[in-house]
């Protein structure tokens, strides 16, 4: 908005020339939705309390998060709220994968709002049956998906990591397999929301390393220097995860360890069904496992406990799922948990940024 605003402008006055530049509009969008977050933190935190928005605890989680009963939730849309703000003040709005991925963001959150409604109201920690909820967002995803698929400038072909030359056109299974990794990041954030700040600082990274990747792939000569898929028009998408990283870094700073908020489903659900429509804009799709490895991890962890479980009559490969608690029961103090899964996460980033020239 301000683009569009101000930029027209930039003939009468040279330096509001400087709006053109992404880079410049990123910056901002990242500090703009971090002053969001400072300033209407505290009032968040006071009204969802004031309307006894609190988390329901499980029963059968680790004993030391009994301590954490009170502790109010949906703080997520704080984060929603500054992304979409600031998103709409300093992108380009006249692209349309700007508002596919807004679209994404504030549609899976009202799926995980619907969630956690329904805990709060029924106070348990059950909500919506996950039949229903995981439908809702198929729905939204195939349709993206789809809309992706029909739109001609943008490529049904598959990047891998590693291979400048493998990009097979997936056709029709391209709508199959950009909505599996939307519904799966966003599930896969979800999982990982157990501790304090655990889940909302690997999203952050993730964001950030995709800045680079939308920068990359919107650019037509950095995309052909570094030989892959050039999209144009999602450079402006480095606009929107540098809101996602102020909002992060803004949100992380009332929920480290001791939170004073929880993110809650609709936080945990938004932010990774944005995570996987970027990764499917941007064209690095598989790379997303990479720089996502603690969601696919937790994830994993889940399946096979889950699945063991089945077979094995009741025996059990960690001590508790997803495997931040496997840690936990291990004796691990949960800032170091939540510490070094973070250094993890930074690892992991530098890996996936460096198959850019790994090629």
């Amino acid at each position: 908005m301000i683009y569009h605003f101000l930029y027209p402008l930039s003939d009468i006055y040279s330096w509001l020339n400087v709006f053109r530049y992404i880079t410049f509009r990123t910056i901002y969008a990242a500090i703009t939705a971090l002053a969001i977050c400072f300033i209407l933190g505290p009032w968040v935190i006071g009204k969802l309390q004031s309307l006894s928005m609190e988390q329901p605890i499980r029963g059968d989680g680790p004993d030391s998060h009994l301590s954490k009963e009170g502790t109010p939730t949906m703080g997520g849309v704080l984060v929603i709220f500054s992304v979409v703000v600031s998103t709409l003040l300093w992108a380009k709005l006249n692209v349309g994968y700007v508002w596919i991925v807004l679209m994404v963001t504030v549609g899976f959150g009202l799926i995980g709002f619907w969630d956690d409604y329904r805990k709060l109201s029924d106070r348990n920690s059950r909500g919506v049956p996950g039949t229903v909820r995981l439908a809702a967002e198929i729905m939204i995803a195939l349709f993206v998906s789809i809309v992706l698929y029909l739109n001609p400038d943008f490529s049904s072909n598959l990047t891998v990591p590693f291979f400048k030359t493998v990009l097979p056109d997936l056709g029709w299974g391209y709508v199959i397999l950009s909505t599996f990794i939307i519904v799966g990041a966003a599930n896969a954030v979800n999982l990982t929301d157990g501790l304090d700040g655990l889940a909302i600082s690997p999203a952050t990274i993730c964001f950030a390393t995709y800045i680079l990747f939308a920068y990359f792939a919107g650019n037509i000569k950095l995309s052909g220097y570094l030989q892959i898929p050039y999209v144009a028009g999602v450079g402006e998408l480095a606009v929107f995860c540098g809101a996602m990283v102020g909002a992060g870094i803004g949100f992380l700073w009332y929920n480290t360890y001791p939170a004073q908020i929880f993110m809650g489903d609709v936080g945990s659900l938004s932010l990774g069904g944005a995570l996987g429509t970027i990764a499917v804009l941007t064209k690095q799709e598989i790379l997303l496992a990479i720089v996502g490895g603690v969601f696919v991890v937790e994830t994993v962890s889940v399946i096979f406990q889950v699945g063991w479980f089945k077979m094995s009559n009741g025996n059990r490969i960690f001590r508790m799922a997803p495997i931040h608690h496997h840690f936990e029961l291990k004796g691990w103090a949960e800032p170091k948990v939540i510490v070094r899964f973070w250094i993890i996460s930074i690892i992991l980033a530098l890996i996936a940024i460096s198959t850019l020239k790994l090629r």
